[in-house]
């Protein structure tokens, strides 16, 4: 066998005394005998044994922590506990040297802010090979649950002209000289000399393009990075994340959160079944963490419970105008524990009031619908009472809200006035309005922070720590 064999198939391996190739780097060196080998395959090391004595002593000071390595040798049955197999070194060959004295991940424990700052090298730590591990999972099980069921992978534009929130948080994008624009005869900056020739930005989702797809694709799914210019340095915000966004025609609310329920299980289940490992290392990883909190504060399940409980239960179905009554007779709100206390309908749900009614009322995955259309976005498909839209989102513990989503509003009529009302203006959204000119018919989407997914499957406590590079307000390392 002269091909390299990643660790992870040599430690399933069942047939010994055979040659083997292995590469990867030295997590640590024992006793200039016993090497701990690991290739990011899987968080188990494979050990190598060296013959020392008949190993040149100027080989044996180069392999450091850190070093790449390539070992030839045989494939044996393990004389020490907690691996069966290990490899004989028969040749051993250093690929890339690693100076001990300067490599930052030395063999002990490094806490998560520390990683963050050498985050080009936190790749090689055991939880961040498991995060990575499962976030490819998840990314795959996405296509793998849209392709299944027939739907169109579409890439909508990553620089757009139109914020589709209408939140007005964005990054520009332009070619223009910053310290000398040109401009107008009254003085504002010129975009119609702009390479676009007019004003655009990072998009901030890919759905209303998604919306032309489905027009007459009928069923499309994107799955991209979109931006936010928000200034929030919390544990759950980035400047740069990805979005997975179907959008589907011919569906209601009902067949819209059908499917969401429905993706959230099949991606958490691969995750479970492809990356048991993985997944019970970030289990002990948290039980660990919680030892040092007070008891109220830790988790009442495990990590692995907690997965289990979201593919055991059928998620919790109320509209908002439910959900307010409950929050409002509950024990933190009348004893105003809640930081954020709730009066009445019309309130904005708050983290602690979604957490609330998932981990403490229900107990289970909830789906909140039909939300005061004075808080939700203007493509939702309008109610006849007139103060609701037919919006869903998805709350999941421990995170809050994980999916959120609507039918849209297919009337001509009722888009426009609805624009009208929240100054967006109709003329820069023409071509999205031409879909309810031109065939309409009833649809519905949602949108899923994949970060906020891999966040809740990992069981990490800081957004930052399960997209590879972070982008956050002051810094774009990497």
């Amino acid at each position: 066998m002269s091909q390299r064999t990643k660790i992870k198939a040599l430690l399933e391996h069942t047939e010994t005394g055979i040659e083997v190739i292995v590469k990867g780097w030295v997590r640590t060196f024992r006793n200039n005998q016993f090497i701990a080998l690991n290739d990011g395959s899987t968080n188990n090391n494979i050990q190598v044994v060296v013959d020392f004595e008949n190993t040149d002593e100027a080989l044996l000071k180069r392999i450091t922590t850190g070093a790449a390595i390539s070992v030839k040798g045989q494939l044996i049955e393990s004389l020490g506990k907690g691996q069966k197999v290990e490899v004989k070194a028969t040749e051993i060959e250093i690929l890339g040297d690693s100076d001990p004295e300067k490599y930052p991940l030395q063999p002990k424990k490094h806490s998560l802010e520390f990683l963050r700052e050498i985050a080009h090298l936190r790749f090689r730590t055991n939880t961040f090979g498991a995060i990575f591990r499962v976030r490819n999972s998840l990314a795959f099980a996405v296509h793998k649950f849209f392709q299944e069921r027939g739907f169109v992978y579409l890439h909508t534009p990553v620089i757009t002209a139109s914020d589709a929130e209408g939140a007005g948080e964005t990054f520009r994008v332009t070619n223009f000289d910053i310290a000398n624009p040109p401009r107008t005869e009254n003085g504002e900056v010129d975009f119609k000399q702009d390479f676009f020739g007019k004003a655009t930005n990072l998009t901030v989702s890919g759905q209303l393009e998604g919306e032309l797809g489905a027009m007459a694709l009928s069923d499309i799914y994107t799955f991209g990075p979109t931006f936010r210019a928000e200034n929030s340095n919390t544990t759950r915000h980035l400047a740069e994340f990805w979005m997975i966004e179907p959008e589907m025609a011919f569906y209601d609310l009902d067949d819209n959160m059908d499917l969401a329920e429905g993706l959230l299980k099949y991606v958490i289940n691969y995750a479970l079944e492809q990356n048991r490992d993985d997944i019970e290392f970030l289990t002990q990883r948290l039980q660990e963490e919680e030892k040092s909190k007070p008891q109220n504060e830790r988790s009442e399940m495990s990590l692995i419970d907690k997965l289990q409980f979201c593919l055991d239960n059928d998620f919790q179905r109320l509209t908002y105008t439910e959900a307010i009554d409950i929050l409002k007779d509950s024990t933190p709100n009348k004893k105003k524990k809640f930081q954020y206390l709730i009066e009445g309908w019309g309130a904005d749900l708050q983290s602690e009031h979604e957490r609330y009614l998932v981990e403490k009322h229900f107990k289970k995955p909830v789906i909140l619908t039909d939300y005061p259309k004075e808080i939700k976005a203007f493509y939702m498909r309008q109610n006849e009472d007139g103060k609701t839209v037919r919006a869903m989102d998805i709350l999941f513990p421990g995170i809050g809200e994980i999916v959120g989503g609507s039918q849209r509003e297919e009337r001509l009529d009722k888009l426009e006035q609805r624009m009208n009302e929240m100054g967006i203006p109709t003329e820069e959204l023409w071509w999205y309005l031409d879909t309810r000119r031109f065939g309409a018919c009833p649809h519905a989407g949602f949108g899923l922070g994949f970060e906020r997914l891999v966040l809740f499957v990992t069981g990490m406590g800081n957004i930052r720590d399960v997209i590879p590079f972070p982008r956050y307000p002051k810094n774009a390392e990497f």
